[in-house]
């Protein structure tokens, strides 16, 4: 029962921490564009030539 006073508060902390970066990523446009880093891929950019 006593480590439920320890557990609680750092799990609390924890949750307040993962909401906080969460908006920072919203903030900072990590979730702009999701679709163009799949497409990249499969473009045909050798510039360099072959040995």
């Amino acid at each position: 029962m006593e480590s439920l006073f320890i557990l609680i508060p750092i799990t609390l902390l924890l949750v307040g921490v993962a909401i906080a970066v969460f908006f920072w990523a919203m903030r900072s446009g990590q979730f702009d564009d999701l679709d163009s880093p799949a497409w990249r891929i499969l473009g045909d950019d050798d510039d360099r030539p072959r040995r």
